[in-house]
């Protein structure tokens, strides 16, 4: 049994409980302090034991990228739960099959095929999904909004979603919060639409990490969906640096260990593609004696680490922590997750939801 950091096995995704529940703690607050619901995301950490310290603290309900993700978290006694994207076809029968064991499950929609896709099952609700300037997803006008809503039904209908997740990474306050106000006007004028045709629209959710403390503030949204606030990553860490949505600490680290160390210039690690998220910054040592020491991939298993300008470089079996360049799809990598406070392993706990995105 592993009871000490420096013998968990690596490569190894390890959170700091005490900075974990640092952030949960604050975003629960600011949403409170603000009078919105706080939805979290599960997309990045995939986790029930997560999702339960969330509801525990006052979360309205969990949010989740895909039905597969819903599916495993439901099993893991998560009741509360929003798809994030849009309905399709081959989600029919699940989602009926879902909605039949009693949890509270919502979806959302962004056409009339999508909303010919909803099995007949009493209990699902169903959102309008806006787009608010991603084009990733959503209808693109009122009118559009109007229909559906109108077809979905109203003991069906539920409200709307509108997230803009291409303003979570813009550097500087201002910037962000601008894009995200022009993204919540287009987001309110599709809610004043629904309202003057006769559609209650009570349930308004969207936002993001990045775009969190603007989101409360406007007041468009009743409810908000950070997922990344928990963990935190070095693409975050860029865009927010010490501004106001740059609150939370980093709590999720890839624990490596060094595994040879002939080179002149540099030694390897256990901890390579394999081990993380290639979308964002390369892996940075979270050791301040290695901060300066790049970090450069070797290959599926292995990366390399510079020595360090000064000081003694890391020695053989060493182990050495990195910050992920994106948490979302670096969790996706791993089956556990090691919760630890300082060098003591607390809890190792499953990631029901990992590779769940069918």
């Amino acid at each position: 049994m592993v009871t000490g950091r420096a013998a968990i096995p690596t490569p190894a995704l390890v959170v700091e409980l005490d900075a974990l529940e640092r952030n949960l703690a604050a975003a629960q607050h600011l949403a409170d302090e603000h009078g919105v619901g706080l939805r979290p995301h599960a997309k990045t950490h995939k986790c029930a034991e997560i999702a339960h310290r969330q509801l525990a603290l006052g979360a309205r309900g969990i949010c989740v990228a895909k039905l597969g993700e819903a599916e495993a978290l439901a099993a893991a006694g998560i009741d509360r739960l929003l798809v994030t994207s849009p309905v399709h076809p081959g989600w029919t029968t699940r989602l009926a099959d879902l909605a039949a064991t009693g949890i509270d499950l919502s979806v959302v929609v962004d056409s009339a095929a999508s909303v010919a896709a909803l099995p007949p099952a009493p209990g699902l609700g169903v959102l309008v999904d806006v787009d608010v300037g991603l084009h990733r997803t959503g209808v693109t006008t009122p009118e559009a909004a109007a229909e559906l809503a109108q077809s979905i039904g109203p003991d069906r209908f539920r409200g709307v979603q509108g997230y803009g997740g291409h303003w979570q990474h813009i550097a500087g306050l201002g910037k962000r919060r601008a894009a995200v106000s022009a993204g919540m006007e287009r987001l309110s004028t599709v809610v004043r639409a629904l309202r003057e045709a006769g559609h209650p629209v009570d349930w308004v959710t969207g936002g993001g990490t990045g775009s969190f403390a603007a989101d409360a503030e406007l007041g468009v949204l009743t409810e908000v969906q950070p997922g990344s606030y928990v963990f935190m990553d070095s693409q975050y860490r860029d865009a927010l640096d010490e501004d106001a949505d740059g609150q939370y600490e980093q709590s999720l680290f890839v624990q490596a260990r060094v595994v040879s160390i002939n080179a002149a210039s540099h030694v390897t690690v256990d901890a390579g593609l394999k081990a993380f998220a290639t979308d964002g910054p390369l892996p940075r040592a979270a050791d301040p004696r290695y901060a300066g020491c790049r970090y450069f991939w070797y290959g599926d298993e292995h990366g390399g680490l510079a020595r360090p300008a000064e000081g003694p470089p890391p020695a053989l079996g060493e182990r050495i922590e990195f910050i992920p360049p994106h948490c979302d799809p670096t969790v996706d990598r791993y089956d556990r997750l090691v919760l630890v406070r300082g060098d003591t392993v607390v809890e190792v706990v499953p990631i029901e939801a990992a590779r769940r995105s069918q």
